[in-house]
């Protein structure tokens, strides 16, 4: 189903509820630049860096479509599993894993309290940033601690420059992009009112540091493009 949802004014602030779940792959598609060649080179490490029997969790995993992109490129039984809060999501994901015969676990509950299983690779695509900056402190040191020695944490978000001219310069680039996607100035507009102190956006260098706080020994950026990078940040044997 195609994106429309800000055609009309808004009123509320953005949330992942049916509304947005109902668009969602479309939305991501026209929203953030290179998505999915971004998910296809994270499936792709992840499969090449994973044995049987490894574990892969996916926080924030909305309609599981990176879970099951590794699903589909993996010959090793790998435990697959998403966290997510939107019940919404969860049944379009449950329903795309049946399509695919696809074994995935996925659990409906909050990232910051729920469990994270021991695991050998821990996936966020777009989601640290809708986590406030104190916690989101924690949770990534929660993520560190969930991780297996020699584990890896793939991250995907929105950034913001630490050069004010250039940050603008690129958040204009950003708005030509939705627009070559079809999305309306109006669309844009309502789009960034709605996610006005929802989204919180750090800098490359605020993420660096805020992975290496948190334990991790080795952190490169594998992915950039405007104000969106993905980062692969490893934990080293102790």
């Amino acid at each position: 189903m195609k994106d429309e949802i800000f055609k009309k004014p808004i009123k509320k602030q953005f949330e992942f509820d049916e509304s947005v779940a109902s668009v969602f792959d479309d939305m991501l598609v026209r929203s953030v630049p290179f998505y999915k060649e971004v998910i296809d080179l994270i499936s792709d490490l992840i499969v090449k860096n994973l044995s049987s029997n490894d574990t892969v969790t996916d926080l924030g995993c909305s309609t599981a479509q990176t879970l099951l992109e590794i699903y589909k490129k993996s010959d090793k039984n790998l435990t697959l599993i998403g966290i997510d809060n939107s019940e919404a999501m969860l049944k379009r994901a449950k329903n795309k894993a049946k399509a695919y015969g696809a074994k995935i676990d996925l659990i409906l509950g909050d990232i910051l309290k729920e469990s994270i299983p021991k695991s050998k690779a821990i996936i966020s695509n777009y989601t640290l940033q809708f986590i406030r900056p104190l916690k989101r402190e924690k949770l990534v040191k929660k993520i560190f601690n969930s991780l297996e020695e020699e584990g890896f944490f793939i991250v995907s978000e929105k950034v913001i420059s630490e050069d004010k001219v250039l940050n603008l310069q690129l958040i204009e680039e950003y708005y030509e992009f939705k627009k070559k996607k079809g999305y309306s100035d109006f669309e844009i507009a309502q789009k960034r009112e709605a996610l006005e102190n929802v989204l919180v956006p750090y800098s490359d260098k605020e993420n660096m540091e805020m992975f290496k706080n948190a334990g991790f020994s080795y952190i490169e950026i594998i992915f950039k493009w405007a104000n969106f990078s993905t980062y692969f940040v490893k934990k080293s044997a102790s």
